[in-house]
């Protein structure tokens, strides 16, 4: 790999964003000996270090994550903009990176993913399903999707769905054997399938409420996972209570493998939203995907983008 500033700032920007040497020489289609030479020589031409190296992670210095959150944005802009020099006119092409919670895969993007696939066949959706929070710049996402109150301030946000509820439900079986909650105090008392935050990795505890008032109940059980799959199945195995988005367990509702408990202490929330940097130059890509995006949940036609 010749070296040239911008080459090697990519090869950069690449093992920062995926902590892995391997993977980004996979990803930019070069040797992980040619990719490493390139870091180390920008290294050597700025006259710091921007990795710090151990035979398992990658990590970047206090500079590396100052560079990869100025320049990563311009970069990827940049290398956008080389891809539409062959477009036909008013063809969108491109990238969008996006961060989704499980609950929005098959709530949102069994919906949206293909409407747009059929209308911008030129635009590759790359999606990363994590639960955890993410830093947005710094792991060169364009956009996200989360409910709105995890959602920083200074971010554009587009609604995806109605307004829902967190509820707590249980199997038959399980609520024969040991009852029914009555009011929130009463779920210190019952077995119930714990949340472990994928982001602070502390074990979550229930929000729910009822006017003005509202309770975080430190749940106990005999299982603690961050797979939202894997609760439903428990709870409707009988093994203990669910904490879940409402429509994540509207089939088994609906089948009465489960029902819900302490409903009138369910907490409300705004719903799921589409959401990127307010600061961003936003691609032609992205501005296709939110227009896709407004357009499938309102249930209406699409509007016509342009690709510049």
């Amino acid at each position: 790999m010749a070296f040239t500033p911008l080459n090697a700032l990519n090869s950069f920007l690449a093992v920062a964003r995926k902590r892995s040497f391997a993977a980004a020489a996979r990803e930019l289609g070069v040797s992980t000996s040619a990719l490493s030479q390139s870091v180390r020589q920008l290294e050597s031409r700025l006259g710091v270090t921007l990795l710090t190296r151990t035979s398992r992670t990658v990590a970047t210095t206090e500079a590396g994550q100052r560079l990869l959150e100025n320049a990563g944005p311009a970069v990827e802009q940049a290398l956008e903009s080389l891809k539409t020099v062959s477009a036909r006119p008013g063809e969108v092409t491109g990238r969008v990176r996006l961060s989704v919670p499980t609950a929005a895969v098959p709530l949102v993007l069994a919906r949206l993913l293909p409407r747009f696939a059929e209308r911008h066949p030129k635009v590759e959706v790359e999606v990363f399903v994590e639960n955890r929070f993410v830093n947005m710049v710094a792991e060169g996402l364009d956009a996200g999707i989360r409910l709105s109150e995890a959602i920083e301030r200074d971010m554009v946000q587009v609604r995806l769905t109605e307004p829902g509820r967190f509820v707590v439900a249980g199997a038959p079986s399980y609520l024969e054997r040991r009852g029914t909650p009555q009011e929130p105090r009463d779920l210190l008392d019952h077995a119930c399938i714990c949340i472990r935050s994928s982001t602070s990795g502390a074990r979550y505890a229930w929000e729910l409420e009822r006017g003005k008032k509202s309770w975080r109940v430190p749940v106990q059980g005999p299982v603690t996972t961050n797979d939202p799959e894997l609760m439903r199945a428990l709870a409707v195995a009988g093994m203990g209570l669910v904490y879940a988005f409402e429509p994540q367990i509207a089939d088994e509702l609906r089948r009465g493998s489960l029902r819900l408990v302490l409903e009138p202490y369910a907490a409300a929330v705004p719903g799921f939203f589409l959401y990127f940097p307010s600061r961003a130059q936003v691609s032609p890509a992205l501005r296709a995907f939110v227009a896709t995006a407004r357009a499938v949940m309102a249930g209406e036609s699409e509007p016509k983008v342009r690709g510049r």
